[in-house]
């Protein structure tokens, strides 16, 4: 007798409700935040290419902070060590929350946001790397393109109207989650030059602190604010990114749900700190980091100088061969297979859209080219570039498929009994088709008397005139 074979797992199949509820909401938030982003990036590129553009110089570069304390920053300094700690700080409790309420927690789900997010980092790695390495360029800016922005790839979906399907939007999400915990060891391992141990070790006393508070359930925000403002200046001074305080915290906090709770700390928080890193830090980033001055010349030396050409073809090319690459070989070696819903070209779509590389883009061109300023106005030249052509390229292939998304998002909405649930969630609940049958049972029997008048109205009709 022949063994029963192994069900077939499904590659960005439905989602559950919890899950599609949870993810709405998260996307809901960053759509938002990613509009203000492009708003900000629009903003701060008027303001460098005006007359103004010695203003922006100016406030860019006013330094405010106390100085026996290491925090003499520069504006443009605070918006990317200490505004982006905040938005690694929700990244942290996301990846969290990922790990062990998520996808992330079955080893056989996340294998492919994993696979794709590694190759989607390594591809375009390896693209700028040759790129520089055949024209003679540094290879110091290899992981500028190596980042996705979700909040500006959810504003590009925003502003052309892609009912992007909710399981395509989660990849999208879980794929950005996982490339910010690589960036995060990128800027550790590769951007740390040197360590002054005695912050460092201040640092992590002050984590273990933050810890230790978190499992003795002690609240108030008075009390973890001052703790995280010191750990993260404690971190800044080590000589360590201080956006890795921000990560740090968010994983310490507690993201699976106890009896009787109806969202887990975690989870609280992310609601009340996602607005602020998404409407507030992100943006005001932006503002301070994507002012670069455009001219002919500049444009032409992105697409001739090494570096930058290797920022842009690592977005556009690397990064779409990576996570297109990676879902489809998990799928060859695997016994899993794309959901029905979905065909091939779907995800060579959401892989293209995933070649918008802003925030931590940006960031990393900052830190690989700190010691010259004129190749990091390029590089951040090269990145705004790289994203809009990654942009146009990924509302050219979604806005193909957006008639059979759009039957996809409404089948997904469709709640026919009107109990708050989706139809779609209910195929296996007896009470469902009960009370579907009294609807339908309603509805004939209004037809049924509609066909009675109109028949009686037809037959005094009937007569000679």
């Amino acid at each position: 007798m022949a063994a029963p074979r192994t069900p077939t797992r499904k590659l960005l199949g439905r989602l559950s409700l919890p899950e599609r509820n949870f993810v709405a909401d998260a996307l809901r938030t960053e759509t938002v935040g990613g509009v203000l982003l492009l708003v900000a990036a629009i903003t701060a590129l008027i303001w460098a290419n005006t007359p103004l553009r010695d203003s922006y110089e100016s406030v860019s570069h006013f330094h405010i902070g106390p100085a026996s304390l290491g925090l003499d920053l520069s504006v443009q300094h605070w918006a990317a060590d200490g505004l982006l700690a905040v938005f690694f700080f929700v990244a942290g409790i996301e990846l969290k929350r990922e790990l062990v309420a998520g996808d992330l927690r079955d080893p056989k789900a996340a294998l492919l946001p994993v696979v794709a997010a590694v190759s989607g980092m390594a591809v375009p790695a390896l693209v700028y790397a040759l790129t520089n390495a055949t024209g003679g360029g540094s290879l110091d800016g290899w992981a500028v393109p190596t980042a996705t922005d979700i909040a500006f790839a959810l504003a590009v979906l925003a502003v052309i109207g892609t009912s992007l399907p909710s399981a395509l939007r989660a990849f999208l999400l879980t794929l950005a989650v996982v490339d910010d915990l690589f960036a995060i060891l990128i800027i550790a391992v590769f951007f740390t030059e040197k360590i002054d141990f005695a912050a460092l070790g201040g640092a992590i006393v002050g984590l273990a602190v933050f810890w230790l508070l978190l499992r003795k359930g002690v609240r108030g925000w008075y009390v973890y604010a001052p703790l995280a403002l010191v750990i993260w200046g404690l971190m800044y001074n080590s000589g360590i990114h201080a956006t890795i305080a921000g990560v740090a915290m968010g994983l310490m906090l507690r993201c699976h749900r106890r009896e009787g709770e109806e969202h887990s700390p975690g989870e609280h928080i992310e609601h009340l700190v996602r607005p602020l890193s998404a409407g507030l830090a992100v943006p005001l980033f932006a503002l301070f980091s994507a002012g670069v001055v455009v001219s002919g010349a500049a444009l032409r030396d992105v697409f001739t100088q090494p570096e930058t050409l290797g920022v842009v073809l690592g977005l556009v090319v690397g990064k779409t061969v990576g996570i297109f690459g990676g879902t489809w070989l998990t799928a060859r070696f695997t016994r899993a297979s794309l959901s029905e819903d979905l065909a091939w070209p779907d995800v060579f779509a959401v892989a293209s859209l995933s070649g918008i590389g802003f925030t931590v883009s940006l960031l990393i061109g900052e830190l690989a080219f700190d010691s010259d300023t004129l190749l990091t106005d390029e590089v951040k030249a090269s990145v705004l570039v790289g994203s809009l052509i990654a942009a146009v390229l990924a509302t050219v292939l979604l806005k193909i498929r957006n008639a059979k998304y759009r039957e996809l998002c409404e089948a997904e909405e469709r709640d026919e009994d009107h109990d708050g649930i989706p139809d779609i969630y209910e195929q296996d609940n007896p009470a469902y088709h009960l009370r579907m049958a009294e609807i339908y049972e309603r509805k004939a029997a209004e037809h049924r008397r509609l066909a009675e008048v109109a028949g009686g109205a037809g037959g005094e009709d009937d007569g000679p005139a």
